[in-house]
Formats: structure tokens, C-alpha cells, sequence
């Protein structure tokens, strides 16, 4: 899968990470560590982009899983439990489960 298609089947979340924004760049590279070393290695698992917001206050997470089964596997995965922890000390994700229901590129 190397681009988002539409309709698609996969399980797409945003995940929308509010953060002071003198520790924003210490939880992007804690997610993007997490994810290198552990997370894009598990079963089910589609894609993830991080995405830094203008005002300094936020990082986002566009990630696919290929069910919404193996999203949850994720999550109660032990070896994810500190990530989980240090993620929650730093922030209260907001997770908005999506459906992609149309995408526009140039030709």
C-alpha cells in the first residue's frame, strides 16, 4: 500500500496529540522511535505519518492499520506499555477513528 485510497478498508485514525510546546519535539521523537523500533513491526500494521502543527502546540498522527482488530492487539501489546505511559505524562491523545472517503491528487 503506498498511497491513501478511497474507498478503503483499512482502520485509519487521526490521533491528535496536544503538547506544551517546549516538550513537543521530545514526544514526536518518542513516537517516531516507538514506531521504528516496535510498532510498524506488528502484525496489521498499514502506515503512520507525524505531522508538526504550525503553532508549535500539537503533533498529529495519520496512522492505517489493517483492522481495527489489529489496532487493538497494538494497544494491549505489553512491550507498549512505557511508550503508552510516556506518551500519556506528556499529553491526553485525542483518537478520531475515520473512514478515507475520498482522495485528490495531481495526475
Amino acid at each position: 500500500m503506498g498511497s491513501i485510497t478511497a474507498p478503503s478498508n483499512v482502520y485509519t485514525l487521526i490521533n491528535v496529540f496536544p503538547v506544551e510546546p517546549d516538550r513537543r519535539t521530545e514526544l514526536y521523537e518518542h513516537l517516531v522511535e516507538a514506531t521504528e523500533k516496535l510498532i510498524k513491526h506488528l502484525p496489521g500494521f498499514v502506515s503512520a505519518n507525524f505531522h508538526l502543527s504550525h503553532d508549535g502546540k500539537h503533533v498529529v498522527n495519520y496512522a492505517q492499520w489493517e483492522s481495527e482488530r489489529h489496532f487493538r492487539a497494538m494497544h494491549a501489546d505489553p512491550r507498549l506499555k512505557a511508550h503508552f505511559d510516556f506518551c500519556r505524562a506528556l499529553s491526553t491523545p485525542h483518537s478520531i477513528p475515520c473512514d478515507v472517503s475520498s482522495v485528490h491528487e495531481t495526475t
